[in-house]
């Protein structure tokens, strides 16, 4: 971002604190934050007192939702952080930029992905994939693209993936020791394997789900009401429940426990962790400007890490739709088939040592030159769409 930009942020930032009092309506401070240009990326849930908190030059986003009681999934709490108002301006400018080019249906397009820049930069960039030249996008986009840098890159031959899972072993449950089964082992659908989630919630009927892939039911006639099983070493599988709703375009499928078992908040990592709550998209994009890495248990290829490269990517490489809301993190070396449905976390740094918070669900990646990456639907989109939350 160009430091007359900066300087405009940081201006209009001062102005709208100068005019807001305290005792102020929760409509008039919104309507505050509209004039200023910042009420897009402020989280409806953010008050006047978050705000009032900041330091000149910097703005309250909510970067978590975390359970204050670790064994009370309702008892979610919003956690704010205060981020560089240039820098929030960019990664804005960004999110708006990266929406209006995903339904502009250019020729061509494959999708796009917003990658905040460091906070000492101050700026955001728009990453876009299309399948031919385009020399005319910085055309089309005009104006919009200003102050947001545009890399675009030439995908081709994405039609053919290779199927790599037989090199791995699946990771299976030894036996039933417990009715909570944790995230990051086997789970099988009539037709294939998966990798099982951690335990979704829904605040509205207060249901605890099972919760994987919902590709992997892909070969049943119904989705809903197909069985998901959990395999065990030398014993017969055993029932989980039936798919009570499946979301194909965000790749999730929710599974009622049917029986004495049920889903855990706890991944079976190399040291167990357990799910404290999940980030946001200002989460992600706070990960990405301090160049962290997320972490994921798949059934094949068990633990591994990556860098976070991207989010509310927008992919279109798969199928006659294109999926919003995604991730993109790590390599296209830490996903292979039987891992779709394992969940990204990262350590929750206000938790104890074993919490950690969920980014999203781990369902394809990359299988063409030039790009390497795991994609898959952020939870914060899962929320947004549906309500459920971890």
């Amino acid at each position: 971002m160009s430091d007359a930009t900066a300087s405009r942020s940081a201006d209009r930032l001062a102005r709208i604190r100068d005019h807001v009092q305290e005792g102020m309506s929760r409509r008039e401070f919104f309507r505050t934050l509209a004039t200023g240009g910042y009420a897009l990326g402020m989280a409806h849930f953010l008050g006047v007192e978050d705000f009032l908190a900041a330091d000149d030059g910097e703005v309250p986003v909510v970067t978590a939702l975390v359970r204050s009681d670790p064994d009370d999934p309702w008892s979610l709490e919003e956690r704010t952080e205060y981020v560089p108002a240039d820098w929030y301006a960019a990664v804005e400018s960004a999110i708006e930029l990266n929406d209006r080019l995903s339904r502009a249906a250019f020729t061509g397009y494959l999708g796009s992905a917003v990658v905040p820049e460091p906070y000492d930069d101050g700026g955001a960039a728009v990453s876009v994939g299309v399948s031919s030249d385009l020399g005319s996008i910085r055309d089309a986009v005009g104006n919009l693209s200003e102050g947001v840098s545009l890399n675009v890159r030439e995908i081709v031959d994405v039609d053919a993936v290779e199927d790599d899972s037989d090199r791995y072993e699946p990771r299976m449950a030894e036996s039933l020791t417990s009715s909570q089964i944790p995230a990051g082992i086997a789970c099988e659908t009539p037709s294939s394997l998966a990798t099982l989630g951690p335990a979704m919630f829904d605040p509205e009927t207060q249901q605890r789900y099972f919760v994987t892939a919902e590709h992997a039911f892909e070969e049943q006639d119904e989705v809903d009401g197909a069985l998901l099983s959990l395999p065990i070493s030398a014993e017969e599988p055993v029932d989980l429940g039936p798919v009570r709703h499946a979301y194909p375009v965000e790749d999730v499928a929710a599974i009622e426990p049917n029986g004495s078992l049920a889903p855990s908040m706890w991944i079976d990592a190399p040291e167990p962790v357990r799910v404290r709550g999940q980030l946001t998209r200002w989460g992600l994009a706070d990960l990405i400007a301090r160049d962290e890495r997320l972490e994921k248990v798949g059934a094949l290829t068990g633990h591994t890490t990556g860098r976070v490269q991207g989010f509310d990517a927008v992919t279109c490489f798969t199928d006659d739709f294109c999926r919003r809301g995604q991730i993109r993190w790590g390599g296209e070396m830490d996903l292979t088939d039987g891992d779709s449905g394992s969940a990204s976390y990262y350590d929750d740094p206000d938790g104890n040592e074993e919490d950690v918070l969920v980014a999203g669900f781990n369902n394809a990646r990359t299988w063409w030159p030039g790009q390497s990456y795991v994609w898959g639907v952020a939870a914060y989109r899962v929320t947004e769409r549906y309500g459920y939350h971890f």
